[in-house]
């Protein structure tokens, strides 16, 4: 065994020990929340795993969660995100490259709708209730450029790096040796593989994919991917992935607490609620039971056998003369509070995973302006994580399709870096930020037109970029805004006309 090939058995070791402490708080969020899902200990698909789930309130909350999420930040059916010129693109070609990066950007849109991505990001967004999630984006075929899969957290192990990112993703997988030919037809197969695989050609070897940031690399980014077998241990195959967007592993997160890799999704913090609520409802399950069945107390008489009795309609039990029988009990507790209880965790649970932001609709309906400020609510709630989302997800994800698309020769683009060009997300959550900006800009009008009059507005306001600036705010595309040339081309003319107006008129005076 080679001596890279110790370090990365050794590092794989290290973080999956980390993970272990991990798995039983996870496995409980995927009990109550996501019970038909594969969890992270043996389990048989299909398997029912719903005998001990009494309340479905969690599991469509974290539906909704995953629903709203999707329709917030990355709609399927609405285009959330743009491609602008850098901060080192001069001022005066902002314009015109704008444009052309606007035709970029429809072009890879049109690409993400022909993929499988919005099906992938759903599944991908369960994940991320729980607190991380992980997508491979890899290069796919003539009809389907660019693949999505949203991986299980089951197979992911992540180990952060020396600046506290994530930079080391593996993939563990149990597969037969013809399915590791399948997947690698280029892989490395040594004789004592191939000889367990002749004793039993349905053995699984427990293969591990490995991409890992080479920080020895500062100028570009430098991946070294590496697929191993830990037992016997083993090198399959080993490359190097380098440029910009080059990663195939993106994972994101939630949130983060200090010093973790793992993330922290909302439905951790709802993890008590849910606890109380399912046994909240087991206890008023048995109550009501023993409501409808009772408490019965009957003499021994010789004749009652208590052991073949049943309560169902159309039974007959026999007793002694003169003994009472079967006499019921009355229960002395009573579960009406209980309701108040479940109420209260139903409600903590929807608030934690974003899904009460509107309220039932009861009573008078909420006026635009109401809704309009809940959804900034919202928006402003959930911004920290947003946050990290786009410089997680949104960003690496595209940057990772601009690098396949050009690979394939399909688009022609400079670095997606912030300083060439830089990302744009213009999705509803985006938007909500945006619609902020948009109120402060036609507040401060307002104020100028009530308090100085028109005629000031017009000195103070620089009304064609104050126009631009609102247009681009609410997603005017850029080809519908005319540039600084166009604009004093047009005021010119204006111009030329009303002094020839103007002179026709004392023409005419004469």
């Amino acid at each position: 065994m080679s001596e890279k090939l110790k370090k990365l058995i050794n590092g794989f070791k290290m973080s999956y020990a980390e993970r272990e402490n991990w798995l039983s708080l996870w496995q409980d969020c995927y009990d109550y929340a996501f019970p038909q899902r594969l969890g992270f200990y043996e389990q048989a698909p299909g398997q029912s795993e719903t005998e001990e789930i009494y309340d479905s309130s969690p599991v469509t909350a974290v539906d909704e969660f995953a629903s709203r999420m999707q329709a917030g930040l990355t709609p399927p059916f609405a285009k959330w995100f743009e491609f602008k010129a850098g901060s080192e693109v001069p001022d005066e070609n902002k314009s015109a490259v704008d444009r052309q990066l606007d035709q970029v950007a429809n072009y890879v849109w049109e690409v993400l709708q022909a993929s499988n991505l919005d099906q992938e990001l759903h599944e991908a967004y369960y994940d991320l209730a729980v607190g991380s999630a992980t997508m491979l984006v890899e290069e796919g075929d003539a009809e389907q450029p660019v693949r999505f899969t949203a991986l299980p957290q089951n197979e992911v192990v992540l180990s952060a790096g020396p600046f506290g990112k994530v930079d080391t993703q593996y993939r563990v997988r149990h597969l037969t040796l013809e399915q590791i030919e399948i997947i690698w037809p280029k892989a490395s197969i040594s004789d004592e593989i191939r000889r367990m695989a002749r004793g039993d050609e349905n053995h699984k070897f427990r293969v591990v994919e490995c991409v890992k940031r080479n920080w020895k690399e500062r100028s570009t980014e430098v991946y070294d991917f590496c697929v191993f077998c830990t037992e016997p241990e083993h090198e399959f195959i080993s490359s190097t992935f380098k440029g910009d967007g080059s990663q195939p592993m993106i994972s994101f997160r939630w949130s983060k607490a200090a010093g973790e890799t793992y993330g922290r999704g909302p439905l951790l913090s709802a993890l008590p609620d849910i606890r109380v609520l399912n046994e909240v409802v087991k206890l008023g399950l048995e109550n009501g039971s023993l409501a409808i069945t009772g408490m019965w107390q009957a003499d021994d008489d010789g004749v009652i056998n208590p052991d073949t009795i049943e309560l169902i309609p159309g039974t007959i039990i026999p007793r002694a003369m003169g003994s009472r029988g079967l006499e019921p009990l009355q229960s002395p507790g009573n579960f009406d509070m209980g309701q108040f209880i479940l109420n209260d965790m139903r409600h903590n649970i929807r608030k934690a995973l974003f899904n009460e932001q509107l309220g039932a609709p009861e009573g008078t309906p909420m006026s635009a302006t109401e809704v309009h400020e809940r959804m900034a609510d919202l928006a402003r709630t959930i911004g920290s994580a947003y946050g990290r989302l786009h410089t997680e997800m949104v960003t690496p994800l595209l940057r990772r399709v601009v690098y396949i698309l050009k690979k394939q020769g399909r688009i022609n683009i400079p670095k997606v870096n912030g300083r060439e060009v830089k990302i744009v997300n213009v999705s509803p959550l985006a938007q909500a930020q945006h619609n902020e900006n948009v109120a402060r800009v036609a507040r401060w009008l307002q104020l100028m037109n009530a308090g100085f009059g028109p005629q000031m507005t017009n000195v103070v306001v620089k009304a064609e970029e104050a126009a631009s600036y609102v247009g681009k705010q609410i997603g005017v595309p850029d080809k519908l805004i005319r540039d600084k040339a166009e604009m004093q081309e047009i005021q010119q003319a204006i111009q030329e006309t009303q002094q020839v107006q103007a002179s026709q008129q004392t023409n005419q005076g004469f």
